[in-house]
């Protein structure tokens, strides 16, 4: 692809996201991109079959991003203890992004009606991030700082961390389990970090 075609392709698919938002999917077709990105729908169609085909390339460009900003830690010249620590609060700010996102937009809430296709792209999402999470912990144990049996189990129990993390953000309370947001934070870089780093005693 071409830099002007990946330029169009990008414009339609921010033009799609914005209708997404503000009208709904299922009350946005295609004549509205079309319109709203000064594009014919014969331009449209150049790159996506239909309205679906677009709907998932906006889900999939949003977890793309949410993906490259796990990627550009891990790779990073951080410390594993700090790289570590970099880690989890992204994934914090990730939930926290989200939430107000959806606090101004309708776009969750519609995404979520097609929820089969939704949680394809979510478990690629994750499959994605585990590699990652999994290549910081292995840097970790190779500088001699990461345990290698509890990062070995670690990962596990990140992602069902994070299962809860994401339910109680989405229901906007966390009296449930005796805390608050920013608590539960600093309480769980804290618990992830000790679990990890080899003591020295």
């Amino acid at each position: 692809m071409t830099a002007i075609a990946t330029k169009t392709r990008e414009r339609l698919l921010d033009v799609a996201r914005q209708l997404f938002a503000s009208n709904g999917v299922e009350r946005t077709t295609m004549n509205d991109i079309a319109t709203a990105s000064d594009k014919g729908r014969r331009t449209i169609y150049t790159y996506f079959k239909n309205k679906k085909e677009i709907y998932d390339a906006v889900i999939e460009r949003e977890a793309d991003a949410i993906v490259k900003r796990f990627r550009d830690i891990v790779y990073s010249d951080l410390e594993p203890v700090e790289m570590l620590r970099a880690y989890i609060r992204a994934r914090f700010d990730v939930v926290d992004e989200t939430i107000k996102a959806s606090a101004t937009s309708q776009l969750i809430s519609y995404l979520t009606l097609d929820y089969k296709r939704l949680e394809r792209i979510r478990r690629l999402a994750v499959e994605k991030e585990r590699g990652l999470y999994k290549a910081m912990i292995d840097k970790g144990i190779e500088r001699g700082v990461f345990d290698p049996h509890q990062g070995s189990i670690i990962p596990a129990i990140h992602q069902m961390l994070f299962q809860g993390v994401d339910y109680c953000h989405l229901r906007g309370d966390y009296k449930d389990i005796g805390t608050d947001p920013a608590s539960f934070r600093e309480d769980t870089i804290e618990f992830i970090t000790k679990t990890l780093v080899i003591r020295h005693d």
